[in-house]
């Protein structure tokens, strides 16, 4: 299984579609979006493709083939127009020997680990808009694990370039869009 994971679209058609060519090119499984789909939210600027429906009409003809999770951003609204699931906090995946935690980061992230967080697991995460591959632990617990963060395509910050995670057989990394 192979699966393609990206971040914070926030209703932006041209981002949507290189995901989605990415995806296609990749030959993945499954696409997961760690949340903020269709609105871009008010402590963002308006995206360049700012097109909401147009981002709703590439996703749903997918909707067997995407896993997500809710963003800070999303609500009831937008789970009335897509046709997969966007509501949970978080999921689960499992490649190779590794357990993945997707979330969006406003309520789990590296500074907020969910309570049965596995050693050895990797938290994948959004909502930063900001790429990232590194080790974090746990105060609490003294856990080290692997936390990474596709950013945003459509709105980086802080230097960040447009990108995605690639996920197969256990093993993750981040590539350029």
């Amino acid at each position: 299984m192979r699966f393609l994971v990206a971040s914070d679209l926030h209703g932006d058609s041209y981002w949507t579609e290189r995901v989605l060519e990415a995806f296609k090119n990749e030959k993945a499984n499954k696409l997961v979006l760690l949340g903020d789909i269709l609105y871009h939210g008010p402590r963002n600027d308006l995206p360049t493709h700012y097109e909401p429906k147009k981002v709703i009409s590439l996703l749903n003809p997918m909707a067997d083939k995407i896993l997500a999770v809710r963003g800070n951003c999303d609500t009831e609204v937008d789970q009335m127009v897509l046709k997969f699931p966007i509501l949970a906090d978080y999921i689960y995946l499992v490649s190779g020997e590794t357990t993945f935690f997707a979330t969006h980061d406003h309520t789990f992230g590296p500074n907020c680990l969910p309570v049965s967080f596995p050693e050895s697991s990797v938290l994948l995460a959004g909502h930063t808009h900001i790429a990232g591959d590194k080790e974090i632990s746990d105060p609490e617990t003294g856990i080290s694990i692997r936390y990474m963060n596709p950013g945003s395509p459509s709105i980086p910050k802080e230097g960040s370039i447009p990108s995605y995670i690639l996920i197969e057989d256990g093993n993750a990394v981040i590539k350029p869009l």
